[in-house]
């Protein structure tokens, strides 16, 4: 199983660079929300994918999957719609302004500087 998630997490990197390395901002906005998807997958997978009970607090119970990892890829979902939110209102407004979406038309030239 940890073999076949890597294999996503690599896939979603290697998707996320590619368009994070685009000119559209809206395509860099769904590379960095590709790319948060994938360190998730990746912090789950390194705490290894095992099923089995609920973490208890009772003598003799030795199959049990440990939490801690979940609590923290659930915090970092969370922050990354924030962050995900925060990026598309300011992709909004960007628009707004210079009508354009192209990184390139973005910078200005030189006799708009």
């Amino acid at each position: 199983m940890e073999i076949f998630v890597s294999i996503i997490i690599g896939a979603l990197t290697m998707c996320a660079v590619y368009m994070i390395l685009s000119k559209s901002l809206l395509r860099i906005i769904i590379g960095t929300s590709l790319l948060s998807h994938a360190a998730h997958l990746l912090v789950l997978t390194m705490a290894g994918l095992k099923t089995g009970a609920a973490p208890v607090l009772v003598d003799g119970v030795t199959d049990y999957t440990d939490p801690l990892p979940q609590a923290l890829v659930l915090t970092a979902i969370v922050i990354s719609f924030g962050v995900t939110a925060f990026f598309l209102v300011l992709a909004y407004r960007a628009y707004q302004e210079l009508n354009t979406d192209n990184m390139e038309e973005m910078k200005g030239t030189e006799s708009n500087d």
